[in-house]
């Protein structure tokens, strides 16, 4: 059975056949976040922290970093990524203890994140391209860290499961040449839009029960890439975990957070409620307004995916008497249990070659 060890200096996580499954917080990434990466270029890391700690509070066993900014005053990112990984590495770890991805598509920042970050990080990614295969492999095993492998190669990304597999065991028998254990690689065999190709969803549940059997990998995905452009994504997302998971998928980079409501629509619902004529208490606070007429809540807080997976576990057996679920549901108190990363198993033991 395939276990995958991720560690940071004093807690383990395990992607594995028979474990629970690992979720990597994917919210540490400007791309596509204007404000985040203007933020970054500040040198203002607020949001960073707050993200940190929102995602390993909703349950998230990895947190992704990625310093993919393209900076107004330089955009070269050869030159400006790695000094922001190692600035990003060092803030996450002195936040939280929980392990950590390096994630960057720039040689030197994956290099310079493996560098600083303590404990044995994952590493992302690996593709099928020659040249990126020559560089990442080389650091996969001199810093005998695990690594995410893309199934994509030089000629793109395939809409053929089976294309997509052949480079998945291209990736895994270039790694064997350097002593690179399969259980140290996690596949992504690429999950594409349902909304763009109506047999995405099978294909994945075939590619993964075809990786688990034939190389004996665990898996990962985008996870919301598969409701990408259709309304209620939740609501798919909600769905596709679970049965990725029954397939044999064992992690997804993903969103757990479910973000606060936004003062617009609160602002908009107390309006149409005005409008309507309803009364409401004057002493009725945001907390209970937006629970009551099904907005959310005013505080971040695990997304419906993480309910999702936590009963998928309890269903797979893999939350023995159903302790996790259980604590799943019990009302939240201050929230700090899951800051202080102190309780599960510990980890920590320096990465040797």
């Amino acid at each position: 059975m395939a276990r995958t060890i991720v560690e940071s200096q004093s807690k383990t996580a395990v992607i594995g056949f028979d474990e629970p499954f690992c979720v990597i917080g994917e919210r540490i990434n400007p791309t596509g976040r204007k404000k985040l990466a203007s933020e970054l270029e500040s040198g203002n890391f607020t949001t960073v922290e707050s993200d940190a700690l929102a995602q390993v509070e909703a349950g998230a066993n990895i947190l992704d970093i990625n310093a993919g900014v393209v900076y107004n005053s330089n955009p070269n990112p050869n030159e400006t990524e790695p000094p922001l990984m190692v600035e990003l590495v060092n803030l996450v770890q002195n936040l939280t203890d929980v392990p950590l991805c390096i994630d960057s598509s720039v040689p030197a920042a994956l290099e310079a994140g493996l560098e600083v970050a303590q404990g044995r990080p994952l590493l992302n990614s690996v593709t099928g391209e020659e040249d990126r295969l020559e560089f990442v492999l080389p650091l996969v095993k001199k810093y005998n860290v695990p690594v995410v492998a893309i199934s994509n190669d030089d000629t793109g990304i395939s809409e053929d499961p089976d294309v997509r597999f052949m480079v998945a065991k291209k990736i895994v028998e270039r790694a064997a040449d350097f002593n690179i254990p399969a259980h140290d690689i996690v596949v992504d065999p690429l999950v594409m839009p349902i909304g763009a190709m109506a047999t995405a969803g099978n294909q994945v549940f075939t590619l993964v029960r075809k990786l688990r059997q034939e190389l004996g990998v665990n898996t990962t995905c985008g996870a919301s890439n598969v409701s990408f452009g259709l309304p209620n994504r939740h609501g798919i997302n909600n769905a596709f975990l679970p049965m990725a998971m029954g397939a044999g998928m064992t992690s997804a980079i993903m969103n757990p957070v479910a973000l606060p409501v936004t003062t617009k629509k609160i602002e908009e619902k107390h309006e149409q409620i005005q409008n309507a004529g309803i009364v409401l208490p004057l002493d009725l606070d945001q907390e209970t307004f937006v629970k009551i007429f099904g907005l959310g809540s005013t505080k971040s807080g695990p997304g419906k995916e993480m309910e999702a997976i936590r009963a998928a576990n309890l269903l797979t057996n893999n939350d023995p008497h159903g302790a996790s679920w259980i604590q799943f549901n019990k009302p939240s108190s201050s929230g700090n249990q899951a800051l202080g990363g102190r309780s599960g198993r510990r980890g920590g033991r320096r990465r040797t070659s």
